[in-house]
């Protein structure tokens, strides 16, 4: 152990699943409908989550109740199995609440999706103890595994583990050695949360609130069927596919992470187009005769940054619907798709930043103030473009080293 200080995390008692009546008999609206209906309440905990840095434990709890984490389980399991356009939907409408538990909300939700990518007698195990997963899915840097009979012996500390405060298991990326002149193997480790530990790490400017402290394994044993090979997984070909008719759980992975992680910074800027928009009927600047709601050059600022955060949710709902159409592509042929909706969905993400601060650039000092929720959406919106997925330079020379036929130049594709 290395002394320091461990995080203050909320392992569920799993005593509140809904339910499986309860779960069949709702529908994509009425999740909807039953996750808009705690905006009001996720709002108004959003300066104490960031207080708190881990999302508000009520706000959480009314969540669940909601029935939202069951989305991405698959139907054969007791899940819902909802379409991308229904999670986006619900998960849009948390975001906006809280730009900074709607990310860790949208991941606990999509992880289930890589539950259903371990072999089926592991899923049914899975989520026949916790009807769905609440668990981070951690990948840098990763830890180390080494093989023994029945399974592996794991050991490492991985940074970035959204989830983690209010998580049940854990998925950790290791590396297995092939031995001499092989390349390693990356696989997915699921463990139980109580099994590592978590360390009080998580200070930062935005995103506070997500509560993605460090995670620390040491010497942990995993069975090997509670592991799976990375690679298949990120065109497609792993078990999901397999086990499951929807092609839901045959897209690539990297696309749908990228659709999972983009969300919030669209409910962030919906958000600050809708604040930007309020602020303009009161707001008059120094030396105005008045509000800037009659001002061309305010009108014109909001309707920009309306327009880029509506192209952005556009440009994601479309690469979201035609990541689940690229398995049926061999893997050479998907390459090139694959690259282009990082790059598309990166490109949104700049679009929802540049919004965000299009609408803080002409309201003013009084948006810092610390109880004015703009200044939060501004810093939670700039940490969340900072992802590695969504590095512009990266995305797009990815996609434009594919345009004129070279091969990428990095192994996150």
């Amino acid at each position: 152990m290395t002394g320091e200080k461990l995080a203050d995390r909320r392992i569920p008692v799993g005593d509140d699943f809904l339910a499986p009546e309860a779960v069949a008999a709702l529908t994509p609206a009425d999740l909807v409908a039953r996750v808009t209906a705690l905006k009001p309440m996720i709002a108004a905990a959003s300066a104490e989550a960031e207080r708190l840095r881990r999302p508000v434990d009520e706000v959480w709890s009314a969540l669940r109740a909601t029935g939202y984490f069951y989305i991405y389980v698959p139907r054969k399991f007791g899940g819902l199995e909802f379409d991308p356009q229904t999670y986006i939907d619900a998960t849009l409408a948390i975001c906006e609440a809280c730009p900074s538990t709607g990310w860790t909300a949208s991941f606990a939700a999509e992880h289930n999706w890589l539950i259903a990518q371990y072999p089926e007698q592991t899923q049914a195990e899975v989520w026949g103890r916790t009807p769905y997963v609440i668990a981070p899915s951690v990948a840098a840097p990763p830890g180390k595994a080494v093989r023994m009979d029945g399974g592996f012996r794991l050991s490492g500390r991985w940074k970035f583990g959204t989830v983690v405060m209010h998580a049940d298991w854990a998925m950790l990326n290791a590396m297995e050695d092939m031995g001499e002149g092989k390349p390693p193997v990356v696989r997915m480790m699921l463990v139980r949360a109580e099994d590592v530990k978590v360390l009080d790490t998580w200070f930062m400017s935005g995103m506070a609130a997500t509560g993605s402290n460090d995670i620390l394994a040491e010497d942990l044993f995993v069975p090997e069927a509670y592991t799976f090979e990375v690679g298949p997984v990120r065109t497609g070909r792993g078990n999901g596919g397999k086990v499951h008719d929807n092609p839901l759980y045959a897209a690539p992975m990297l696309p749908q992470l990228c659709v999972t992680a983009a969300l919030p910074s669209v409910g962030a800027a919906k958000a600050a187009v809708e604040l930007a928009r309020k602020r303009l009927t009161v707001h008059t600047k120094m030396g105005g005769q008045s509000t800037q709601v009659d001002k061309p050059a305010a009108q014109m600022r909001l309707a920009r940054a309306d327009l880029m955060v509506r192209s952005a949710e556009l440009s994601i709902r479309q690469a979201a619907d035609e990541n689940l159409t690229l398995s049926a592509l061999s893997d050479e042929e998907q390459l090139p798709h694959r690259l282009r909706l990082r790059a598309q969905i990166a490109y949104a993400v700049s679009q929802c930043l540049e919004a965000v601060r299009t609408c803080c650039e002409a309201s003013g000092s009084g948006i810092y103030a610390m109880d004015n929720p703009m200044q939060r959406i501004l810093r939670d919106i700039e940490v969340m473009a900072s992802h590695i997925v969504y590095d512009m330079d990266v995305s797009t020379e990815l996609h434009g080293r594919s345009m004129v036929g070279l091969a990428p130049n990095s192994l996150l594709t």
